[in-house]
């Protein structure tokens, strides 16, 4: 409860002041803080458990009106040097110690009361941002799973600066330690893309531990920018970048998504270490792996015979794909194994011997690099060959 200011004391005139001082906030926000100035001004008391409740659901309805805090800690500031003067406690003091006593109580109130007003403000922000949060979390699920009708995702995606009538690009990040929301190295990409590029443009957040950014399609060069951001949070060598295709409208968004996604996934099977990754630049390694039973069967019948070599059939192929990417320099490739060029030659030799295709042979070539490539991506031979899983 609250209590009546003496007779004489306009409290109304304060409060409006007050509010003008404040830039106009509502006098609302200040309900009943004089008359507690004027309780404590003349009892020495603290503010009650059920004042400071009081300014605490104020604070609140502060944060959900939009009310800066910074104003509303003006306003009451402001009530409390214009009612000092017209507090009959202070009129009627009769000394410096009393005055004193006066002043300590008047303002321990209103630094409790304006302490009260920010907790019940960052309790009301907490959790609108815990609700956004989520809704974004939903949002963003939905966009990246395509579970929800195109034309309600373009307007919720409407909320989050996305317009998805246009044609849109996405670029993945991955990195040792997987990235979550809100964390450091995701606020600084975000932080320096929103700062280059207008915040309608581009969306920064996370999925299954790695950093994905959405941009329109002919928005600048987002994604080179999203790869120089990525080296200066990411320990070098250690971050990897797969960027889809562009396509419109949300169903766009999620194919760049998995074509981004795809490009990571395989990389990994094939160990490449290149730090961004194009989708379209993968088309011929996805075609490759998309009749799984053909690439089975291609690597089963070519590089087969190449397991009772010495060592097994990993060696060997080493050598292979190190010599197709030197471009068949066989000085080259024995730097690169940190062989003699002559053990290069000799598992050459054998790989001709044992299956019948010459490395060296152009006729051969295209034969044997295809069944390499469709051996990493199977992950042969450390895992079996098999048709199906």
């Amino acid at each position: 409860m609250t209590e009546r200011a003496r007779p004489g004391w306009d409290t109304a005139v304060v409060a409006r002041r007050a509010a003008r001082d404040a830039g106009g906030v509502a006098v609302a926000f200040l309900a009943g803080y004089p008359e507690m100035l004027d309780g404590v001004s003349r009892t020495g008391r603290r503010l009650t458990r059920a004042e400071l409740d009081s300014r605490r659901a104020l604070g609140a309805q502060a944060a959900e009106q939009s009310v800066p805090l910074r104003a509303l800690a003006e306003l009451y500031l402001s009530a409390q040097w214009l009612s000092w003067r017209e507090l009959p406690a202070v009129a009627s003091a009769t000394g410096k110690d009393e005055v004193c006593a006066i002043a300590e109580a008047v303002m321990r109130a209103a630094d409790d009361a304006i302490v009260a007003l920010a907790d019940g403000y960052d309790r009301a922000q907490r959790l609108v941002l815990f609700q956004e949060g989520a809704e974004r979390r939903e949002f963003i699920d939905d966009l990246l799973h395509g579970r929800s009708d195109p034309g309600r995702l373009a307007e919720r995606a409407d909320r989050f600066g996305l317009r998805l009538a246009a044609s849109y690009l996405v670029a993945v990040a991955r990195a040792a330690q997987p990235f979550t929301d809100g964390d450091a190295r995701m606020r600084h990409v975000e932080t320096n893309l929103l700062s280059r590029f207008d915040s309608r443009d581009v969306l920064v957040t996370t999925k299954d531990g790695l950093l994905v950014c959405v941009a329109p399609g002919a928005t600048g060069d987002v994604p080179g920018e999203f790869a120089r951001e990525l080296e200066l949070v990411v320990p070098s060598g250690s971050g990897q970048i797969g960027i889809g295709r562009t396509h419109p409208g949300p169903a766009g968004v999620l194919r760049s998504y998995e074509e981004a996604r795809g490009a990571l996934e395989l990389a990994a099977s094939l160990g490449l270490t290149t730090p961004v990754l194009r989708a379209e630049e993968l088309l011929v390694y996805q075609v490759l792996f998309r009749d799984r039973a053909a690439i089975i069967e291609l690597v089963g019948s070519v590089l087969s015979p190449l397991v009772v070599s010495r060592g097994g059939a990993q060696p060997v192929l080493d050598t292979l794909v190190a010599y197709f990417s030197t471009g068949e320099n066989t000085t080259e490739t024995a730097r690169k194994l940190f062989l003699s060029v002559r053990a290069v030659t000799y598992r050459l030799d054998r790989v001709k011997r044992l299956t019948g295709y010459d490395p060296r042979d152009p006729a051969h070539r295209f034969t044997l690099e295809a069944a390499v490539l469709g051996a990493r991506l199977l992950g042969w031979p450390a895992r079996p060959l098999q048709t199906s899983g």
